[in-house]
């Protein structure tokens, strides 16, 4: 990797505090690992409204590389992540969901297409939305996230084009 990204973790959960948040513990430790810094992390219920307030703070803030969300993907009631991050995408980026569910079928079969899994681009900024179980988290940071982070993979990789995405 040429140079690690500022990158915040946010977990979605209307049970989980701080302590019990095995998949955001996870995803600030991996991404630390790699060479990236966490410059944020929260905590917020299933609430689309206090979700996007927190992720429209991240996303203005011209420090901030990335974010990765953890929780909320699922079919609940109560899960909103899709809904919350969706409007404050400029782009999506349609094959992470593809992908993480097709890595995803290998381990838990069917039940993969339960997951509304996304990512894009807001403000120059990636955003990446993870189920809420550690064992997802770690199939979609090591099979694709961190890879693509990593400046050094080949052919492409959304590392590289971070100076060219305000591009007009």
């Amino acid at each position: 990797m040429t140079t690690g990204l500022n990158l915040c973790v946010l977990t979605i959960s209307d049970s989980r505090t701080e302590a019990q948040d095995a998949s955001g513990n996870y995803l600030c430790e991996a991404l630390q690992t790699d060479g990236h810094r966490l410059s944020a992390r929260g905590l917020l219920p299933d609430d689309k409204y206090r979700i996007r307030a927190l992720l429209s703070q991240w996303i203005a803030d011209p420090e901030v590389d990335g974010i990765l969300c953890t929780g909320g993907t699922g079919f609940t009631g109560r899960d909103s992540t899709p809904e919350a991050v969706q409007p404050l995408l400029d782009k999506e980026m349609p094959g992470f969901g593809e992908l993480f569910r097709q890595l995803s079928y290998a381990d838990i079969g069917t039940s993969s297409l339960q997951s509304r899994a996304l990512a894009g681009l807001a403000n120059g900024v990636f955003i990446f939305c993870l189920p809420g179980s550690t064992g997802a988290c770690g199939l979609a940071w090591n099979q694709i996230i961190r890879h693509q982070l990593n400046g050094g993979t080949k052919p492409c990789n959304l590392a590289t084009l971070k100076p060219r995405l305000h591009e007009r």
